[in-house]
């Protein structure tokens, strides 16, 4: 079984910055992509950056120029580093994971949630 655990969120105030980070673990035999999402209550989880194995990388339009998702391979982890944080990037981030495990298996996982809230 392949999970994600998040790490890094919190309080900050507006214009500061945070890095949120994504381990997987369990029986993986590729990732393929890796990304982070946000949530605010009620609404859809959108897309905030994503890595795919083929290098290619994936951005919100309202995170660009601000937020960079980065990738270490041998420790299975993707980073998230946010700068310039603004109040409307409150929200829960979910990691999420995608690739095959040992047996040949397609996974796709979210992680539990990491808050992060900033202050105006």
């Amino acid at each position: 079984q392949v999970q994600v655990v998040e790490s890094g969120g919190g309080l900050v105030q507006a214009g500061e910055s945070l890095t949120l980070s994504c381990a997987a673990s369990g029986n993986i035999f590729t990732i393929n992509a890796m990304g982070w999402y946000r949530q605010a209550p009620g609404n859809q989880r959108d897309l905030v950056a994503r890595v795919t194995s083929g290098h290619s990388y994936e951005y919100a339009d309202s995170v660009k120029g601000r937020f960079t998702i980065s990738r270490d391979n041998a420790k299975n982890t993707v980073y998230l580093q946010m700068n310039g944080l603004k109040p409307e990037d409150t929200d829960v981030y979910y990691c999420n994971a995608l690739g095959y495990d040992s047996h040949r298996r397609i996974y796709d996982v979210w992680g539990q949630g990491t808050q992060v809230t900033v202050s105006s």
